[in-house]
């Protein structure tokens, strides 16, 4: 049994918090696609739940790719489509915050990406994120099985099982709650602690400058206002809401053409 597998006890629950960990075809966060999900739901009140799924990707699973995970084509031809499951991964996550190890970078993306092709929006508008390889990448920069040796004192032995590294996951950030007592010990809190005050998108298109002003960090005007591009190029911006770009970059683009309202940042 792994450390802290069952409960969380240095990081105050206010409500649900959903550790996710996601097995891929690969690493390109827009194309790629899930072969295994699975999610750790610790609630302040109620039992842990833990649910882990295998996913037909639709799509042959890269040898590469297989090597890392161990799930091949063969593993997943009868399994559902992440289609078929979206619907009951949305009701399970309900509202909680989120934890993953390189949630925010990899995860996260993914996931959201397959529930844009699945005809469902995921928001994590209201929802805090908790991401381990953050605090482990700025205290101890190295990789999960790395952490639970150096937080735990234990071989991850089955590291690239879905299931197996949630739990990881968990430990570790149980381990560096135990061992930084400066760290925050509630979910928001701990939010703030890492989240980059420059972040204005999930994938990094756009930042926010010293003067608080939004700037291109990607693409043909990086570096330039988006405030005088969406005077300037309209239809540049325009032809970005066409695009497969994460949905928090286009409510940046649309708020930009003055067509909805959103916060400045993530």
């Amino acid at each position: 049994m792994l450390a802290g597998q069952s409960m969380i006890t240095n990081l105050k629950l206010e409500k649900p918090l959903c550790i996710i960990d996601l097995e891929t075809t690969g690493i390109d966060t827009q194309n790629d696609r899930i072969v295994e999900i699975s999610i750790l739901k610790i609630s302040p009140d109620l039992p842990k739940e833990h649910k882990t799924r295998r996913i037909n990707p639709g799509v042959p699973i890269p040898p590469a790719a297989s090597e890392v995970h161990k799930i091949y084509d063969h593993d997943v031809v009868s399994c559902p489509r992440f289609e078929d499951y979206a619907q009951g991964i949305l009701s399970f996550i309900g509202d909680s915050n989120l934890c993953g190890f390189n949630l925010i970078r990899f995860d996260l993306k993914i996931l959201i990406h397959e529930f844009n092709r699945a005809g469902i929006a995921f928001s994590i508008d209201g929802r805090h994120l908790i991401d381990p390889c953050q605090i482990y990448h700025q205290r101890e920069p190295r990789d999960l099985s790395a952490a639970m040796r150096y937080y735990c004192d234990q071989e991850h032995s089955a590291a690239h099982s879905a299931g197996s590294d949630v739990l990881a996951t968990l430990a570790v950030l149980e381990g560096q709650l135990n061992k930084y007592v400066d760290l925050p010990r509630d979910v928001a809190s701990l939010h703030e602690h890492f989240r980059d005050p420059r972040v204005v998108d999930l994938d990094g298109f756009f930042a926010l400058d010293d003067g608080g002003s939004i700037v291109f960090e990607k693409g043909k005007h990086r570096g330039r206002f988006l405030h005088i591009i969406a005077k300037s190029d309209r239809k540049y911006l325009e032809w970005m809401l066409t695009t497969d770009l994460m949905d928090d970059t286009k409510r940046v683009v649309r708020k930009a053409l003055g067509l909805s309202r959103i916060p400045n940042s993530v």
